[in-house]
């Protein structure tokens, strides 16, 4: 298949229901949205980060509504849904730290799972829709620590708590849309999207090597890196943003060919161990920053992580544009720009410009 793109005339006026507005990628992607023309509704709890991405851009403000409010809450949920009779959901609220995970597992579970059971059964009886897609991560297959990526027809697993509830996440999702959404007269077809580890301006969430990097330059100290020669498979928040919305655009106009699940992440050459990409960062940032390897016991983590995209390459036509050496510019040129306290809204939108004239 031909390159397919993010069409902003596909989104001009769509109503768009997202749940986790409030968090990175939930603000990226809604700063994307209204840039487009899209009516945006949010569903979300306040940010969990003094600052944060949701308020450093007044996401609240920009979008049509913005609900401070708990997925677990089902009956708020489904007056929200139903207020806004969305064209198109997207799925973001969720507990997304694995060291968070080990010390609230209750917690991890009941978001990550019974959240997404929420918001397809407020979707259930609800005749507007016709694209929803549910983000979980590449962290929701069984990890067998082998070399090439996995695809999406691997079997579902996960170590610890986090990583578990995203594939229990994706079972569900999977059983709705056999159960409710696949038959001939619902419009509303079901995918669920798999991203790397997500990197960009405006995160600042714990135990996340780019915010952690951050703060130690920033206060002069050096990063303390638990496993140095872990392999992640690293992109920008724009490249897995991208793929959702093309793949939004494809459910919405062409239906049950695409309700399955989608991996969304770099390629090969960017998937590479944590040293390597901080040592990228560093040459970026500059001054005196620099990282040692933490000597304490650790939870457990992967070792090796990579996600095989063909999938998206061939039936979407989306592929990587940024190279993780861009990337890492581009977060050093946002954070800088945050720094000197410049329009964050207006440096985000020109980034976003930047990548969506990228080949």
């Amino acid at each position: 298949m031909s390159e397919s793109f993010v069409d902003p005339g596909f989104w001009k006026d769509k109503k768009v229901f997202l749940t986790g507005h409030t968090g990175f990628k939930g603000g990226w992607l809604s700063l994307w949205l209204t840039s487009m023309g899209a009516k945006v509704t949010g569903y979300a709890l306040s940010p969990k980060t003094v600052p944060s991405l949701c308020d450093v851009l007044d996401i609240r403000v920009l979008i049509q509504k913005s609900y401070d409010a708990d997925i677990l809450d089902l009956a708020n949920l489904q007056r929200a849904v139903l207020s806004a009779r969305p064209d198109v959901v997207f799925h973001m609220a969720a507990q997304p730290l694995v060291r968070y995970s080990f010390i609230n597992p209750v917690e991890t579970y009941a978001t990550n799972i019974m959240g997404t059971v929420h918001l397809l059964e407020s979707l259930r009886t609800l005749d507007s829709v016709r694209a929803t897609v549910v983000v979980t991560t590449d962290k929701c297959y069984e990890n067998k620590e082998w070399i090439w990526g996995y695809r999406e027809n691997e079997p579902m697993g996960g170590y610890d708590p986090y990583s578990s509830s995203k594939g229990c996440a994706e079972l569900v999702t999977s059983a709705y849309r056999q159960s409710y959404f696949s038959n001939e007269t619902h419009r509303n077809h079901v995918a669920t999207v798999r991203a790397g580890n997500v990197i960009g301006g405006g995160d600042w969430s714990e135990d996340r090597l780019i915010p952690d990097a951050i703060k130690a330059f920033e206060s002069n100290h050096p990063l303390l890196i638990r496993n140095p020669m872990a392999v992640r498979p690293w992109q920008h928040v724009l490249e897995p943003l991208a793929g959702y919305l093309i793949l939004a655009q494809a459910l919405y106009e062409d239906g049950a060919v695409f309700a399955s699940a989608w991996n969304f992440g770099p390629s090969e050459d960017d998937a590479q161990p944590v040293h390597k990409a901080i040592d990228l960062f560093i040459s970026n940032w500059g001054a005196e920053a620099r990282w040692e390897k933490e000597g304490l016991e650790q939870p457990h983590e992967a070792n090796l992580l990579r996600l095989d995209c063909s999938k998206a390459r061939s039936q979407l036509g989306w592929y990587p544009k940024w190279s993780l050496a861009i990337a890492m510019k581009k977060i050093v040129e946002w954070q800088k720009a945050f720094q000197t306290k410049e329009d964050m809204k207006q440096v985000s939108l020109a980034q976003i410009n930047q990548y969506m004239s990228s080949k």
